[in-house]
């Protein structure tokens, strides 16, 4: 077993994995970007700022909405009959949008709707795939952190593309072509054998879906409040910012939290990790809230990149980890589902973050804004607490003994994740 960084490499080297992480991140842009991209678009057009606001919170409503939906149907049908359609659909939409513009009004909303309804789960079904593409149960924490890493090289990247196509070309093309592009990433992905070959583990009928898990509920509980943390420091950092340098020391405080968050995934997917990681929650969720105080300290700008830094220290370990519990957790195929609804939950809860810092930071200036993230990573400690008998117990398809259903040359691994595997 390789140990340290050298997993990393280990697993790149994996037949499809470099493919298949690639595709989903250049598959994933159009999603990634959309916020910078719309606004930008928006204005660009004439329109206002509370106009693009709108736009992009509906656009982003909708793909909270749609992701366990497609994710269910991924699991019932396979990835490339439910990814590459709804990556076309959701792409059409946004195309549409970039020609007919913000005129009429309920033209544009519906376009939103649809491109964001029908952005494809294409990270939950990336989680699906890991256990069939890698040999080994042990690798597959590293992946997930791998993973959780390549999200904040995605989130930093993607909004450089945004500006670049718009000094390049213009805003119009911005839209055009990231969303052409991630078309490309989701085909990448499907056309792949991996993603061809993979069924998910036979389901039980029910309309809750994942949902039926008590211990995935829990979870996705917590996630919320974590993203509550994230959504609130976007804005309390805005007051600070104009305080202490403008825009350029906000962007310093959004990159120092994405680089805070590469650096600890990557130290976190480094090693192997001993016990049950519903405990390891706990502790990465409490040390994660702890870091988030000295924010509310305020000092100077090159101090506060630093404690942003340490603020994001812990969110890739911590979501690295939950990316297990869920797969531990979902009911048996239902698993790209359950990783759907956690995307979800995160996104809900960063909306909720960034609306409910407002009147907080209208109220008490950046100082209570900042307090706000330090609370939120409390609540969400609370909730694993208060739970932790639920959480620790596995649904009855978490751990399963693989299925070699799909290649009858592979030996069974007993105690391999979620079942849900080519």
């Amino acid at each position: 077993m390789a140990g340290g960084y050298a997993g990393y490499l280990e697993i790149l080297r994996a037949k499809h994995a470099a493919r298949l992480l690639t595709g989903t991140l250049v598959g994933r842009l159009p999603n990634a970007t959309s916020a910078i991209a719309i606004v930008l678009f928006v204005r660009a057009e004439g329109a206002s700022y509370s106009l693009a606001g709108a736009l992009v919170s509906v656009y982003g409503v909708a793909s909270a909405v749609g992701q366990p939906v497609l994710g269910r149907l991924v699991d019932l049908y396979g990835q490339p009959r439910v990814q590459l359609p709804a990556a076309l659909v959701s792409a059409l939409a946004m195309g549409f949008f970039a020609f007919a513009g913000t005129d009429p009004l309920p033209v544009a909303y519906a376009a939103m709707v649809v491109g964001g309804l029908f952005t494809p789960p294409l990270e939950g079904g990336l989680r699906a795939l890991w256990p069939s593409v890698l040999r080994r149960e042990d690798q597959v924490p590293t992946a997930y952190a791998m993973d959780a890493v390549a999200q904040e090289v995605m989130f930093t990247v993607g909004p450089l593309l945004v500006t670049l196509c718009t000094s390049v070309w213009s805003e119009r093309a911005a839209l055009l072509v990231l969303n052409g592009v991630g078309v490309l990433g989701a085909l990448s992905v499907v056309l792949s054998p991996p993603s061809r070959a993979w069924r998910s583990a036979a389901r039980e009928a029910h309309w809750l879906g994942a949902l039926r898990s008590p211990g995935l509920l829990v979870l996705l509980g917590a996630l919320l409040f974590v993203g509550v943390a994230m959504g609130s420091i976007t804005v309390a950092a805005v007051p600070y910012a104009d305080d202490n340098g403008g825009d350029a020391v906000y962007g310093w405080l959004m990159a120092a939290l994405g680089l805070g968050a590469l650096v600890g995934g990557m130290a976190y997917g480094a090693r192997q990790w001993a016990g049950a990681p519903e405990r390891r929650l706990r502790v990465l969720v409490a040390l994660l809230a702890v870091c988030y105080l000295p924010l509310m300290l305020m000092p100077g700008a090159v101090a506060m990149v630093v404690l942003a830094t340490l603020a994001g220290l812990f969110l890739a370990p911590v979501l690295a980890c939950a990316f297990v519990i869920v797969d531990r957790h979902a009911p048996r195929g239902t698993v790209t589902e359950a990783f759907s609804w956690l995307v979800t939950m995160f996104t809900v809860g960063a909306s909720v973050g960034t609306g409910l810092a407002g009147p907080v930071v209208e109220a008490g200036g950046a100082l209570w804004g900042f307090a706000v993230p330090g609370v939120a990573g409390a609540v969400s400690l609370v909730v694993l607490l208060a739970t932790g008998r639920v959480l620790a117990v596995p649904a009855g398809g978490g751990l399963v003994a693989a299925s070699s259903e799909n290649d009858p040359n592979r030996a069974a691994e007993p105690r391999f994740s979620s079942g849900d595997r080519a």
